[in-house]
């Protein structure tokens, strides 16, 4: 497969004419959050293209691409917070469409995109990647409204650089200037652009809507086996492991009584027996254990729960916090109001029991139709989530 010199998408207005429309100002949400996933060419995908909706759950069997599905995400999502290629896709070969036949040169690549909603309306980012013979940017398009903001094409190969061209509409239509070919171009862009005129500001704030959507994301797979021993006090932010759960609620409990008050509740339908309260006890020796407060004197250290109950209690810890407490990168100067949390859960029904998983998809629910958190999960089987209200399941077949 020949890598593209620039995604492939349907026909926009050219970068050096075009003149950006106004937007409808009639729409009321401006939270910053990713709506469609596009695998173009990316693993076994092929001209695919997902809707995200509040909460996501892709479902199949084992190979049916759920688990990529997630990757990708995850990787534009290590992009759009500006990481090397090389930490976006480690293993840039697996990447390459098994059947992907080398071009003259002996390159190969894929093809990966995501559409952002907000308040400059959708925003639309598509990426060609060359994976082989080495990893870098051949091509990338960032467009709103049917107007090309941003597109970079590899021209010198010999050079570790792509030509990138941005809307301007002032004296010079367009910008050009040399970019990196192992960045984003997009969430460069704030380096770059002087947001003089109005297309340079247009440029800024869907650069700006893309990045936001893509950094507020955090990846979590809770991991029993490590949550049941003490741990040292930290920094109070949960790692995507949740091993240090315990650590995360000493800090909770005592800062957020509302949220620690909806976590104990949700408790209650997935924790055998009472459950009176979750609490956090200092050890001599500076580490911090988590117990369960029975209500009868008795408290039950995590070490004795099932793992579908530590995941079911990690799981809706992190979906009832927030970027404050997860360990994500999010961008600090833009407002709570213009971000939304997503929420990367692979395997995310594995362990737990009917009850578990049904209270644990209506906390998802619940905060995705608050607005203030998403989830995009991977399932083998989602019979028991279709037809619930507020969730999108996407059935993938191998």
């Amino acid at each position: 497969m020949a890598v593209p010199s620039a995604p492939a998408e349907p026909p926009a207005t050219d970068v050096s004419a075009a003149t950006l429309p106004a937007r409808d100002p009639a729409s009321p949400d401006v939270r910053s959050r990713i709506t469609e996933l596009r695998l173009s060419a990316f693993a076994g995908h092929r001209r695919a293209g997902f809707p995200l909706g509040p909460v996501t759950v892709f479902a199949g069997p084992s190979g049916s691409g759920k688990t990529t599905a997630l990757t990708a995400y995850g990787a534009l999502a290590r992009l759009g917070g500006g990481a090397p290629l090389t930490e976006a896709f480690p293993d840039p070969a697996a990447c390459v469409p098994e059947r992907a036949r080398p071009d003259a040169e002996g390159r190969r690549g894929f093809r990966i995109g995501c559409t952002a909603d907000g308040a400059q309306g959708p925003v639309r980012l598509d990426v060609a990647v060359q994976a082989e013979p080495y990893l870098r940017i051949v091509g990338e398009r960032l467009t709103a409204r049917g107007v090309v903001l941003l597109e970079t094409a590899l021209r010198d190969p010999a050079r570790r650089t792509v030509q990138a061209a941005w809307h301007t509409a002032g004296a010079a239509p367009v910008t050009r200037a040399p970019l990196p070919d192992d960045r984003l171009g997009t969430a460069l862009l704030p380096l770059r652009v002087a947001g003089k005129t109005d297309g340079q500001r247009h440029v800024l704030a869907a650069a700006e809507q893309m990045v936001v959507a893509l950094r507020s994301v955090f990846p979590c797979d809770p991991r029993p086996e490590h949550m049941r021993a003490p741990v040292p006090t930290g920094s109070g932010r949960l790692l995507p492991g949740c091993d240090n759960l315990a650590d995360v609620l000493w800090r909770t409990r005592a800062e957020c009584g509302r949220r620690h008050g909806l976590l104990v509740e949700a408790l209650r339908a997935g924790c055998a027996g009472p459950v009176a309260d979750l609490v956090a006890e200092p050890l001599a020796d500076g580490t911090v254990r988590a117990l369960l407060d029975r209500g009868d004197g008795l408290r039950t250290e995590l070490a004795r729960l099932g793992d579908g109950e530590l995941r079911h209690l990690a799981l809706t810890l992190v979906l009832l916090t927030g970027p404050g407490v997860l360990d994500v990168d999010t961008p600090g100067e833009v407002p709570d109001a213009l971000r939304t949390l997503t929420v990367l859960a692979d395997g995310f029904d594995r362990a737990l029991d009917p009850r578990q998983r049904r209270e644990l998809l209506r906390t998802a629910a619940r905060m995705g139709e608050r607005g203030h958190v998403r989830c995009v999960a991977a399932v083998q089987d989602a019979s028991w989530a279709t037809g619930t209200p507020g969730i999108t399941v996407v059935h993938l077949n191998p």
